[in-house]
């Protein structure tokens, strides 16, 4: 089973989120044209044909336009994403009126990615917000003709795999329970079964394809997952309870939009432009990146933040990339530890290009990996590789007085990072080398055999009363978590490194 999840990890994690939604949403525009010539959708493929044309055609364009003007580099991915999206969002039809109000629903959309912004991010849903407006002219309403039980075959899989690579299956499920909860209680009003209820909530209500690519979408989230599943909560509430305002009534793009907006009061609220001041080399097989932020970057240790680096030929991952940061919050610079060891990525390519004084922008911070707020609380830190980096981070803001275990697992004594920062921290450091060399001094030598649950338990024998956390590759994520799991480590954490 953990070799199994740890493959399908590995495969997922050559995809971006970006990559991989537009990768999803791909295919389920051939299933809908599929479905249509089997006769399971009536729309007639011509219009579909069109339609499809007409979203991405004005979103690629108008996008590009408006980022001539404003003087960016254009995101082709997210352009490309915000098109399929209002696909499945309008009806496809040749009167045009209705062709008209998509086209004005893409041209919203990508004006909502620079004049509804703060900071050079983006504020609302770009496909949303085009809907939401486009709504308001009367000129097309969006129906969210995805929410059709033929396509069910395709979409909840394609879900699942976002939701399951962008972790967000928690917040979906809370959605979902909150969501088709009420909607569910209020068709059983109408003398329906549970059943029927239940199906039309689920196959008929476009819940599905809303929490997996709208409210999932990782720009217009709050940073922390407490943040995230209470916002689920709300917009599931605003998306089923039926209300009417005058011209404005319940729909779900206007429950996406006010959850976007209480979600740009909760998080780092704007982009960040980062400038490169150089870089050094960690370990032979990993590089530390340091940058000045334009201004004060809001994060707690052990977060990360989303970097967008523009390089052509992006291998299949898209110009967005996340990595731990491992300065202290605070610190006049925010430095990154990177895994830089051959084959090298686009990206890490681009990365070690950069030349002081070059300029990347940060389009996101946010993340769940940090310590308990009570520091009383005694933790171990057991990180495989490149997995110290949060772990730097915790311990650059001081873990003092709380009592730390920090668990190094590396492949020999030259490829261990931030040996100083770990000498100073004062927490007991234990290292196991599997070439069988001696660690520093300060260093408890832990052999060079596995660490199993037995091994953990020699090395850390209260290791049940701490609070565990694990970084590095998914592979060595879950065979560390497992191990910790049957030494009777009772919460665990685990960050995984997918490889960009």
């Amino acid at each position: 089973m953990i070799a199994a999840k740890s493959r399908v990890d590995t495969w997922l994690g050559r995809f971006t989120m970006y990559r991989l939604i537009l990768w999803v949403l791909g295919a389920l525009v051939a299933y809908s044209m599929l479905l249509n010539i089997l006769g399971w959708l009536t729309f007639g493929l011509p219009e579909m044909l069109v339609h499809l044309a007409l979203c991405l055609t004005v979103t690629y364009a108008s996008n590009r336009l408006l980022a001539l003007i404003f003087r960016v580099k254009p995101h082709t991915e997210s352009s490309l994403i915000t098109g399929l999206l209002l696909y499945f969002l309008f009806w496809p039809a040749f009167g045009v009126t209705d062709m008209t109000g998509v086209a004005l629903a893409c041209v919203v959309a990508s004006v909502s990615k620079y004049a509804l912004a703060f900071r050079g991010r983006h504020i609302f849903n770009p496909a949303a917000a085009g809907a939401f407006v486009t709504g308001l002219t009367g000129l097309n309403i969006a129906t969210w003709w995805a929410a059709t039980p033929a396509m069910l075959w395709l979409l909840v899989p394609g879900v699942l795999v976002v939701l399951y690579r962008t972790r967000k299956m928690l917040m979906a499920t809370v959605f979902l329970v909150v969501a088709a909860g009420i909607i569910t209680v209020e068709l059983l009003s109408r003398s329906m079964t549970f059943g029927q209820a239940l199906w039309q909530s689920l196959a008929q209500r476009p819940l599905l394809f809303f929490v997996g690519f709208m409210l999932s979408e990782p720009l217009t989230l709050p940073p922390r997952r407490w943040q995230q599943l209470a916002l689920a909560g709300v917009v599931g509430v605003v998306f089923a309870v039926p209300y009417n305002f005058g011209f404005v009534a319940n729909s779900p793009e206007l429950a996406l939009l006010l959850g976007n907006l209480l979600a740009f009061f909760l998080g780092q609220r704007g982009g960040v432009e980062l400038t490169f001041k150089g870089s050094r080399a960690l370990t032979p097989g990993s590089t530390e990146f340091r940058f000045e932020p334009q201004r004060p970057v809001r994060f707690a240790a052990g977060q990360f933040m989303e970097l967008n680096l523009p390089h052509p030929a992006s291998d299949g991952k898209g110009r967005r990339r996340v990595f731990s940061i491992t300065s202290a919050p605070g610190a006049p610079e925010v430095t990154f530890g990177v895994g830089t060891a051959e084959p090298l990525s686009t990206a890490k390519k681009a990365l070690l290009a950069l030349k002081p004084g070059d300029k990347l922008s940060a389009t996101a911070v946010g993340g769940d990996f940090v310590l308990p707020h009570d520091a009383g609380k005694p933790v171990l830190l057991i990180a495989a590789g490149i997995g110290i980096t949060p772990f730097l981070s915790h311990l650059s803001a001081g873990t003092a007085p709380r009592d730390t275990v920090v668990m190094y697992l590396a492949k020999g004594r030259d490829e261990l990072a931030g040996v100083e920062q770990l000498e100073a921290s004062g927490a007991r450091v234990i290292a196991r080398l599997a070439d069988g060399s001696a660690p520093p001094a300060f260093m408890v030598d832990a052999g060079a055999a596995r660490i199993d649950a037995e091994r953990l338990k020699e090395l850390v024998p209260d290791v049940a009363d701490r609070e565990v956390f694990v970084s590095g590759s998914p592979a060595s994520v879950d065979s560390l978590r497992a191990a910790a799991r049957s030494a009777g480590a009772r919460r665990i954490h685990v960050d995984s490194f997918a490889g960009y």
